[in-house]
């Protein structure tokens, strides 16, 4: 039952949950006072609101002149040169200042050092944050038997020795590859020790190798002679060998290696929004307490799996002893970021004095800042971050005069919590057009608290549709990843990280990998990630960081960032190239195809999302295919239908019949879900109603988001279930 009741504080009205969370967990032993949190709080709301506001209708102002663009020279060839001018008549475009590198300081080597992938998660769901948090180290063995990575389909049952082989027999060959010895392979070892602070393999052929890279051995386990386990090191990415010849798969080795442990999940987000569903107190109070729980090191989750029931809890750091025999450790957590909302939605956890919901993006910035702070009662190596930093991903964000406005908002808070300036560093999602245009600027404009900038493709591409939807019919959802703009994208993001100075201070990202059950499709594309010079990419799952962590051992990223200095792949031109069909000459049962595709990823998110609250899942496809969808993927879902709509390739007669079709198809997908309420044949639910309302009114909605519906339905379910 969601909670109505208020606290007033400092001239605000806060949720009577949100307000004890505040006061009774988050603020003990912080050191920050309950005053000095809420005056904290509605002073920022008071002097930094009415900027949000004004940059809100920047958007809506730039929005509207470019509409009318597309007005004034509807029917004529499109002309790019007049196009760029109009733009930087408007302020869409802004004039780039002189070269300049980035200075953030008390950076973990995580973001400046290490090259890896990285896990995004739901900040609601606990057993996921702890997944996430605990996925430094996971076993490829694993993740290559329990998959489709090796092209064989998952199967469930006993162990199959012959399937355990191909694994064993691929894990060979990737050692061969990324720590080879110096004569011989890994598939001939019959033994490894450590001699005379080196490591020596056997060979069936009872010759005996060292490492071709002696240095690669940098820790053990057991007794020289004798180890349980040795640790490689290749690209800074740990590579453990575990030996146990009394397991099922070590007894069957010939050098007794019962699994390989790679190093996976570097870094971990921890989302508060766009896999979240969180509209209310209650809703951001579950969120915070879990991200509490993360920086105090003392969450838990009762878990119950193949019938057996367990604690789980953060997991320890890793012991080793160096082949000199001296003991250290290596970090046994992923270091995780928050990613907070951006600076459109509102939250009614927190009334003004005017009794207006107050921006979640500020209270996402006060809560999870006081948090981290009892990160910092932890000794330094055993903090999330050592150096003492916070990590927050800010997404959504319209050009450089926004990013200034995060970064205004962070030291608004630092100064609210006693913390040290630039204690809190910005990750920047290039997501938005405004933003990619103008990338060098919004890095300058965070230059001493960029710590991140990242791609995120599927939301970069609902607001490409958004932007220029007044330019004419865009081109089918399938074909927007082979578009000139998006090509020019993903290279222009590296390209100007790298000249600004981000390499060794800094991620370059890129997105996610959006079908978690197709991992051999990943292991063959998600290469190009490393090679385009990107030293972290958003994964879905543990397992996958662990295959996508065999492309950092492949690719030195730190050697392809230096390759790729100072080049120039994309040009502005490129990326202001509009994604318009050249012929929109789709017939009946191509259009047909599309708005079902569309519709049903829609519904099958939307159900979820407002019924049950469920922010990110893995929602099957119209063709069954199982694919991570959020509100990004449902924001390109939408605008694209809006697209078609606008321009009469659809009419609303099509989409309705196509929406009720699906309807069907999503309620049969979800027949063995006892949660789930059907949306046939009433067609009248809250959720499909939302989904309805993101296709037709999608065109209208501030830059296509589909937040502000969906908040407004799912609250309306929930009120109806009070």
């Amino acid at each position: 039952m969601t909670s109505t009741e208020r606290v007033e504080v400092s001239g605000l009205h806060v949720e009577r949950v949100l307000f004890d969370f505040v006061e009774h967990e988050a603020l003990a032993d912080t050191g920050v006072t309950s005053a000095q949190f809420w005056d904290g709080l509605a002073g920022i709301v008071t002097t930094l609101g009415p900027r949000q506001r004004v940059a809100l209708e920047v958007r809506e102002r730039l929005q509207g002149d470019i509409d009318q663009w597309h007005r004034d020279h509807a029917g004529q060839p499109h002309d790019p040169v007049a196009y760029r001018e109009f733009l930087n008549s408007i302020g869409y475009l802004v004039a780039s200042g002189p070269a300049f590198s980035v200075d953030t300081a008390n950076v973990d080597p995580e973001f400046s050092d290490i090259s890896g992938p990285q896990l995004v998660v739901p900040s609601t769901n606990a057993r996921y944050v702890l997944n996430a948090a605990n996925a430094r180290w996971n076993s490829l063995y694993d993740a290559l038997y329990g998959t489709d990575a090796l092209g064989e389909p998952p199967v469930e049952g006993p162990y199959d020795p012959s399937r355990g082989a191909r694994v064993v027999q691929w894990v060979r060959g990737f050692l061969d590859d990324v720590v080879p010895l110096d004569v011989g392979s890994h598939a001939d070892v019959t033994r490894y020790c450590v001699e005379d602070g080196a490591l020596r393999a056997f060979l069936a052929d009872d010759t005996s190798s060292g490492l071709r890279d002696p240095h690669a051995l940098i820790g053990l386990r057991g007794e020289r002679a004798t180890p349980t386990s040795l640790l490689l090191e290749n690209h800074g990415l740990g590579i453990e060998l575990v030996i146990d010849p009394t397991t099922t798969v070590g007894s069957t080795d010939r050098a007794g290696v019962s699994d390989v442990i790679l190093e996976s999940a570097i870094t971990s987000i921890i989302d508060f929004e766009d896999s979240v569903a969180t509209v209310d107190g209650d809703d951001k109070v579950l969120a915070y307490h879990n991200w509490l729980g993360l920086m105090r090191g003392d969450l838990t989750e009762n878990v119950t799996k193949n019938g057996r029931t367990f604690v789980r809890r953060l997991a320890d750091d890793r012991t080793y002893l160096d082949p000199s025999g001296t003991e250290f450790t290596r970090r046994g957590r992923s270091l995780l970021l928050a990613r907070n909302v951006g600076h459109l939605m509102s939250t009614p956890a927190v009334l003004d004095d005017r009794g207006e919901p107050i921006f979640e993006g500020t209270l996402d910035a006060m809560v999870t800042a006081l948090c981290a702070l009892h990160d910092r009662r932890h000794p330094p190596a055993q903090r999330n971050s050592p150096a003492g930093s916070l990590y927050v991903v800010k997404p959504k964000m319209h050009g450089p005069e926004e990013v200034a406005l995060t970064v205004d908002l962070f030291s608004a808070v630092e100064n609210a919590l006693g913390m040290a300036p630039n204690t809190i560093k910005v990750g920047i999602m290039d997501e938005e057009r405004r933003t990619s245009v103008n990338l060098l600027e919004c890095i300058r404009a965070a230059a001493s608290r960029v710590a991140f900038i990242n791609t995120g493709f599927l939301d970069r591409t609902g607001d490409e549709i958004h932007t220029s939807m007044l330019a004419g019919p865009m081109v089918r959802k399938a074909d927007m990843r082979t578009q000139p703009w998006i090509l020019a994208y993903e290279d222009w993001n590296v390209d100007i990280g790298l000249a600004c100075g981000l390499s060794g201070r800094a991620q370059i990202g890129k997105g996610m990998w959006a079908a978690p059950d197709r991992m051999a499709d990943m292991l063959a594309q998600k290469i190009g990630h490393p090679m385009a010079g990107a030293n972290c990419a958003w994964v879905p799952s543990p397992t996958a960081a662990t295959l996508h962590a065999t492309h950092y051992h492949r690719v030195s990223v730190k050697e392809r960032q230096r390759e790729l200095a100072g080049a120039q792949r994309a040009t502005l031109e490129a990326l202001l190239t509009i994604p318009v069909a050249p012929s929109p000459d789709w017939s009946e049962a191509e259009r047909v195809a599309e708005v079902e595709n569309n519709a049903q990823g829609i519904l099958g998110y939307a159900v979820r999302w407002v019924e049950q609250g469920v922010g990110c899942s893995k929602v099957p496809d119209i063709n069954g295919v199982a694919l991570m969808e959020d509100r990004a993927t449902c924001r390109i879902s939408s605008q694209h239908i809006a697209n078609w709509l606008l321009h009469g390739v659809v009419s609303e007669e099509l989409v309705d019949a196509a929406f009720r079709r699906m309807a069907a198809v999503v309620d049969t997908q979800n027949a063995d879900d006892p949660l789930y309420v059907a949306m046939a044949p009433g067609f009248d639910g809250f959720a499909y109603r939302a989904a309805r309302d993101l296709a037709f009114k999608g065109a209208s909605q501030p830059s296509g988001y589909t937040e502000p519906i969906l908040h407004a339905l799912r609250a309306q379910e929930k009120a109806a279930h009070d």
